[in-house]
């Protein structure tokens, strides 16, 4: 199988000769030079595929929204109105991190400009990343990934600003009316230029629970995730959604609204019952669970630790399809080498189908 077909399986609940594997995001030049690759060469995506293709990463991304609306020394702010600015690590790796939004008020917001879906750039990444993929024959499978709903919304307000616009009914209507129109378009126009998935970045909680009480997603966001999710089955798409945080509240929500899969499932929340075991035989049947492994585990823990978890989730998850091999956010620079070999050592060991993974 190649990686699209293998990607494909899984998450139709199909087994593919072997688990799959994603990061949502890889910050980390001294994995990255270990693998003999050099980022330095250009702004395109070949060379980050050719390393996920050494890896055995087959899920990787193109960026199609989040562009830079006004640049400033040291960063810029997106298209959505948040301020974004680039910072080093400590093994120089480049980092763009959010630094707060850029409307202070309502009015500040409906003053912006609005991102236009149909920008000639957003279909010009996704062709990239597919010729990209293309020229590593088709061992990364590259879909294009968007900013969407709620996320999006409130970095561009803060999250204090944000949190005094909840209790004006239309003008939270109107920021997710805005949100929701541009992700369905898009969303349509990738589908129907061969988009076969697409990921949304969409943050819906913190470690401690959501950022709105459920009935604001319910009356807010899910018409529009359902509606985004309709739009793309009919055009033979699948919706990866990207949420941090302890989604347990709405966990069912985003499984009824038809999303494909989900990413990372924390495992270091707050809330104990926000368990990627615990949802899998609840819902495990209905969508593919994404990720999982603590990167707080990656960063410090023991080598043991980490296989014996991997082991876990390839044994207790992967049989049948429907899960795909991933940290519990993204590889970042804390991460060290030998542990995160470890977790990849583990999968190329026990993610072959059918999975036969030792106690």
């Amino acid at each position: 199988m190649n990686a699209p077909e293998r990607v494909l399986a899984s998450i139709d609940h199909i087994e593919p000769d072997r688990v799959p594997a994603f990061e949502s995001a890889f910050t980390n030049n001294t994995i990255i030079k270990h693998y003999g690759v050099n980022l330095s060469g250009g702004r395109g995506y070949k060379n980050i595929y050719k390393f996920f293709s050494k890896v055995g990463i087959e899920l990787v991304l193109s960026f199609v929204s989040n562009y830079p609306r006004e640049m400033f020394k040291g960063g810029f702010v997106d298209e959505y109105g948040r301020v974004m600015k680039y910072e080093y690590a400590e093994d120089k790796t480049l980092i763009l991190a959010y630094h707060g939004g850029h409307f202070k008020s309502f009015e500040d917001y409906e003053s912006w400009e609005q991102p236009d879906p149909n920008l000639k750039s957003r279909i010009d990444q996704f062709l990239s990343g597919k010729t990209a993929q293309k020229e590593v024959e088709d061992t990364v499978f590259s879909i294009p990934a968007s900013g969407s709903l709620m996320e999006c919304a409130w970095e561009g307000f803060g999250m204090e600003t944000f949190s005094r616009i909840t209790g004006h009914d239309k003008q939270m209507k109107r920021i997710f009316d805005d949100r929701g129109t541009f992700t369905v378009e898009l969303v349509k126009i990738l589908a129907e230029n061969d988009a076969k998935m697409v990921l949304l970045w969409d943050d819906y909680g913190f470690k401690n629970g959501l950022f709105m009480r459920p009935s604001l997603y319910r009356k807010l966001i899910f018409p529009w995730l359902k509606q985004i999710c309709n739009a793309a089955h009919k055009l033979d798409c699948k919706i990866f959604l990207h949420s941090d945080g302890d989604l347990l509240e709405i966990f069912e929500d985003i499984v009824n609204c038809g999303v494909d899969a989900i990413h990372p499932i924390e495992s270091t929340t707050a809330n104990p019952e926000y368990d990627i075991f615990k949802l899998n035989e609840k819902f495990g049947d209905k969508i593919t669970l994404v990720g999982n492994l603590s990167p707080v585990m990656l960063a410090i823990g023991e080598i043991s630790e980490i296989e014996k978890y991997s082991k876990k989730l390839i044994r207790e998850l992967a049989p049948g399809g429907g899960y795909i091999f991933s940290s519990g956010h993204s590889i970042n620079p804390a991460v060290t080498l030998d542990r995160f070999e470890a977790m990849h050592n583990i999968k190329r060991k026990y993610g072959n189908y059918p999975i036969n993974v030792p106690s």
